[in-house]
């Protein structure tokens, strides 16, 4: 089925009405795919980004469990501290007359406070009643002052607990914290001797946390690296081992396709040379006999016999021809001997003996700068488009030439046969272009690309265009 391309893929467009327009057979002109080489380095380097992406994983991971964890930590140590300060110095110290406001008993509350309770951890204590009001607190502005209760506080005065949370500095009561970067908060209710429920909280710094999570981050990244490392060399000797049978595999199958290719060569030349010396030779043999039968049946007057035999010596030697043509085909000795510019020509010879009218224009050192399988693809091209005119354009002119246009080499083989509905054949291919097909396969095989420009009555123009390898 044709390609449809862009028609900057093609080769230039002709005006209206001068010669068919070109179609797309196979291929893209790009070079043919090659599995990637095996590199090593690039192996290893893609192991080394998978574990840094790894380790990157994991770190972010590893740095929040360790945030999480000491914050954790951290409110289970304040909420312990908390419950130890009410009850072996807070409670004791309750009295009626610091629940009711009293200037003495508050002093007195607070000397206890700023002696015992305070320190580089504990920043702030107060001391609420049930509707709100601060009994006291160690920034004596707020004391009397009333805030709303906030749920963590209500439920800890309703049932009786230990309640710690990370603070909440932007509510109106944590004016005086404002300064401070996070702080931890604990509630614990406490109770003066008559019974009087008063809530008791406490203010503790954050530097703690940020150090236990350091020291758990730092634990959990000597684990992870002496794992990604000791996962490295474990892994390093297996890629190693990998590695190596994969370029012994991948050299094997090199070595078996260039003996497959040998061999393919040499079966050709095996068949070839089998036919040459046995069919071909028993043939020609056989063509002297019959027409040296012909000519004495003549001499003896048998006319119609001579003409019998006559026949069947001519039948004779164009089967020979034949065979030699497709000695040719099977291989062509001038390709592997004189290459492509002689095999080209000698080509053009058989074509010519035919009925074509063949000339050939290669320009020079350009079939030489071909390699061998280019050489091949160009002479198995040039081998299937003459063969095509002589079956479907006999006594047609056909024209070869071979010629570089910048980083191409082009091959234009074009007759001035009888041509064909080019889109169509190609959609749908007869039995009878079936060559068409052949081809487009090895254009396709070869990395090349193959353009065909043909109509009925206006002639077939081939034209194969091959990129150049970088040597």
């Amino acid at each position: 089925m044709p390609h449809t391309h862009p028609a900057d893929e093609l080769p230039a467009q002709p005006a209206a009405g001068s010669s068919p327009a070109w179609v797309r057979v196979s291929g893209d002109g790009g070079a043919a795919p090659e599995p990637d080489p095996l590199d090593l380095r690039r192996i290893v380097w893609r192991l080394v980004l998978g574990a840094l992406g790894v380790l990157m994983l994991v770190g972010i991971g590893s740095i929040y469990a360790a945030s999480h964890l000491a914050e954790r930590e951290a409110v289970n140590d304040a909420a312990g501290t908390a419950d130890v300060l009410a009850e072996a110095l807070v409670q004791p110290a309750l009295t009626e007359d610091l629940a009711a406001g009293e200037v003495t008993a508050v002093a007195d509350f607070d000397a206890l406070v700023r002696a015992r309770v305070l320190s580089t951890n504990v920043v702030r204590v107060k001391l609420w009643s049930t509707e709100g009001r601060v009994v006291y607190a160690d920034e004596p502005e707020l004391i009397g002052q009333t805030f709303p209760l906030d749920d963590q506080q209500l439920e800890a005065l309703r049932s009786p607990s230990v309640r710690a949370e990370v603070s909440d500095l932007s509510r109106s009561e944590n004016i005086f914290e404002r300064d401070q970067d996070r702080l931890l908060e604990v509630y614990r209710p406490v109770w003066t001797p008559n019974g009087t429920q008063l809530l008791f909280e406490i203010y503790t710094a954050y530097e703690p946390v940020r150090e236990r999570a350091g020291q758990l981050l730092r634990g959990l990244a000597g684990v992870m690296v002496t794992s990604l490392l000791v996962l490295f060399g474990l892994t390093v000797p297996i890629l190693w081992r990998v590695f190596h049978r994969l370029r012994v595999a991948q050299e094997q199958r090199e070595a078996l396709l260039v003996r497959a290719v040998e061999a393919s060569a040499d079966e050709r030349r095996r068949i070839a040379g089998t036919l040459h010396d046995g069919p071909v030779q028993d043939l020609a043999g056989a063509a002297f006999i019959v027409a040296g039968a012909g000519a004495r049946a003549e001499g003896l007057g048998d006319d119609s016999l001579a003409a019998d035999l006559r026949r069947a010596a001519a039948a004779v030697r164009s089967s020979i021809g034949g065979l030699r043509s497709l000695l040719v085909d099977i291989y062509p000795p001038s390709l592997s001997t004189a290459g492509l510019a002689a095999a080209v020509n000698d080509l053009a010879g058989q074509a010519t003996a035919r009925g074509l009218r063949v000339s050939v224009d290669l320009a020079a050192g350009v079939a030489e700068s071909l390699n061998e399988a280019e050489q091949r693809l160009v002479h198995r091209v040039v081998q299937e488009c003459l063969r095509n005119a002589a079956t479907h354009a006999p006594q047609a002119a056909v024209t070869i030439s071979l010629r570089e246009e910048g980083a191409t080499v082009v091959l234009d083989i074009a007759d001035d046969g009888p041509g064909f509905d080019a889109t169509n054949v190609l959609t749908q291919p007869s039995d009878g272009h079936f060559g068409v097909r052949v081809l487009g396969d090895l254009a396709a095989a070869a990395g090349a690309a193959l353009d065909l420009a043909s109509a009925p009555g206006r002639g077939t123009h081939w034209r194969l265009s091959l990129p150049r390898r970088d040597s």
